[in-house]
């Protein structure tokens, strides 16, 4: 077994952990701050995960960026960065730079970001070997989530679940795949895309459910697998259907949802024999020179 799947299947108890720890953690953003969230590749998705939450939760307005195009210019209450690394490039530089706030959710406290944000948030028990980022992005926004209170009370056990569940009939045998969202699964379909593409080398898309309608349906045939996180709109799912596609829409909380689009994403890369704990052209952690 590759360590990225035991990774994988480790996430229920590392849900549980960050949902224990949610009520004590000092440093994460106060309801009524104005908070950008920044990160780089998947911690970008899972930032924007959480903006759409905390905003539409009443929380504040928050908004997601990337680190390398955070808009200085513009006064926040505090910055939230997510690096698992704690040595990303872009994210210590806009650390350094700004003099607003700042905390940083990240997996090693043995790391440079430990000087030069304001405060840190340790998820040790999260962090990783792999190259591609699975149990601590979740474990992130499991605690994210449980500090808004919009942790769903059986959301571990459904993760148990999606580690077992099977993966849609025939998806391992398509070439296409598209992940759609709506709200805060836009960030859950953006992770999802990268880690197939991550894992597997494979052409994956995805966009907001609605905006799919407006020409990348057009990619859509019977290699295709289109894939909703949370419910699809109505019609939808009815007419990608009539293009062959192979349509998956679980039921489970997209969270949850988001473990077995990982499972898939090591299912295409075995099957393509390749190795999905040493992804092509990648680095544990974006260092530039």
């Amino acid at each position: 077994m590759s360590f990225v799947l035991e990774e994988i299947a480790s996430q229920p108890g590392c849900w549980e952990r960050a949902a224990a720890m949610a009520d004590g953690v000092e440093g994460l953003p106060a309801r009524g701050e104005r908070v950008a969230v920044v990160g780089c590749g998947t911690s970008l998705f899972i930032a924007q995960a959480y903006a759409s939450l905390r905003e539409a939760a009443g929380a504040g307005e928050t908004d997601a960026f990337p680190a390398s195009e955070f808009p200085h210019g513009r006064r926040y209450d505090r910055v939230v960065a997510i690096c698992r690394s704690g040595t990303t490039t872009e994210v210590l530089g806009l650390l350094r730079e700004t003099d607003l706030p700042t905390t940083a959710l990240i997996g090693d406290p043995q790391t440079p970001i430990v000087d030069v944000a304001g405060s840190c948030v340790v998820l040790d028990f999260a962090d990783e070997r792999s190259v591609v980022q699975t149990r601590f992005a979740t474990t992130a926004l499991a605690l994210l989530r449980a500090h808004l209170g919009l942790l769903p009370a059986d959301l571990v056990e459904q993760c148990r679940a999606a580690v077992e569940a099977p993966l849609p009939e025939g998806a391992v045998g398509r070439g296409q795949f598209t992940f759609l969202g709506a709200g805060w699964t836009n960030g859950i379909a953006n992770e999802a895309a990268l880690k197939v593409r991550e894992a597997a080398g494979a052409w994956t898309e995805s966009y907001p459910a609605m905006e799919y309608r407006h020409g990348p349906i057009s990619v859509t045939d019977e290699h295709s697998l289109t894939w909703f996180f949370g419910a699809p709109p109505e019609g939808l799912a009815g007419q990608v259907a009539t293009t062959g596609a192979l349509v998956e829409a679980s039921g489970l909380d997209p969270m949850a949802d988001l473990v077995r689009a990982q499972r898939l994403a090591v299912a295409l890369a075995e099957a393509k024999g390749l190795d999905p704990d040493r992804p092509r052209n990648l680095t544990r952690s974006i260092i530039l020179s």
